[in-house]
């Protein structure tokens, strides 16, 4: 596996009815990431850009670049809701730690 892919893709989703769009590596994001609207850059998004910009120089691992951009993603409210857990297996993993 190359160094700067993402262990699982981050899901980005544009809207309802709009396909999903799986970025699975530091290259990928960074290429979302400069097309990015100038206006709606704020310090989530240089966050983002700093960690994709350390991952590619080598100074970070892939996986936290992953994290930084899926927090973009998040924040963003691009991050698709189909990864997420059902509340019932949530409900059902608490109930096995107790």
């Amino acid at each position: 596996m190359n160094r700067l892919q993402f262990f699982s893709p981050v899901r980005i989703s544009r809207g309802q009815g709009q396909p999903v769009e799986e970025i699975d590596s530091v290259s990928e994001a960074m290429v979302f990431l400069r097309k990015w609207p100038t206006g709606r850059r704020g310090p989530v998004y240089q966050c983002a850009l700093n960690c994709c910009a350390a991952a590619l120089a080598g100074q970070m691992s892939a996986e936290e670049a992953r994290k930084a951009f899926t927090g973009f993603a998040r924040i963003t409210r691009l991050l698709d809701d189909d990864v997420a857990m059902p509340m019932e297996t949530i409900d059902r993993l608490y109930a096995l730690r107790r």
